[in-house]
């Protein structure tokens, strides 16, 4: 069962599992569709199998931060299902993606009934909030190029495998990028050019190749 890679319910046995599985509900969305905004009822929480979500922060003048990307095997929409409270981000689909929608009510039945998942998703959810301060941290106290630098060497980290010696991340325009360091498309476009004159990455179309990652990490930090 799909729900099995995600790491808050990794430990329970296939049957805990499958007493899930009638309150699930899949869904697919195209690359960029709403798939909730800012002050929605947060009524149920998502479980990502295929593709990438981002959580974004929007400005009143239409600008955005992303304070998170989502991706398979990871949960999102979960602290507002624990408060009842409206969605705090609006999510968005970053690459064309599968989801299970799981109901509140069903989840917090089931979390009733089971205190070590309650447990994880404590962590699940102290662990975005250490990335999104982090995120926010960046956005006010860091540069351009150092945030762009950060950005390419999680990205990368996120899609390529291990051993690979120039990792490449996925594809992402520079609008996109400038969203997730909260800049402009204009500055990211300059230090993507600068990057690469000096040999650090490489464009390929919409992805970025890191040749030198040290430097990237020198620079992030």
């Amino acid at each position: 069962m799909m729900l099995a890679r995600c790491a808050l319910f990794s430990d329970l046995e296939s049957g805990e599992l499958q007493s899930l599985a009638g309150c699930l509900r899949r869904r697919w969305f195209a690359k960029g569709d709403p798939i909730y905004f800012t002050g929605d009822p947060g009524s149920c929480l998502f479980f990502l199998e295929v593709g990438q979500v981002k959580l974004v922060l929007t400005s009143p003048e239409g600008r955005e931060l992303v304070v998170a990307l989502i991706g398979p095997g990871e949960l999102f929409g979960e602290a507002e299902v624990i408060d009842g409270k409206p969605r705090c981000t609006d999510a968005a689909v970053q690459q064309p993606c599968q989801l299970v929608v799981l109901q509140r009510r069903d989840f917090l039945r089931f979390v009733e009934a089971r205190p070590s998942v309650a447990f994880k998703l404590l962590a699940t959810l102290s662990e975005r909030l250490r990335s999104q301060v982090q995120t926010l941290q960046d956005a006010v106290f860091q540069n351009v190029s150092a945030r762009l630098a950060r950005t390419i060497l999680g990205l990368a980290e996120a899609t390529t495998q291990t051993n690979t010696s120039c990792p490449v991340t996925s594809r992402f325009t520079q609008s996109e990028l400038a969203g997730m360091i909260g800049a402009t498309r204009e500055s990211v476009n300059k230090w993507l050019g600068i990057y690469e004159r000096q040999g650090v990455i490489h464009r390929c179309g919409s992805q970025i190749q890191i040749l030198r990652p040290e430097v990237l990490r020198q620079r992030a930090s």
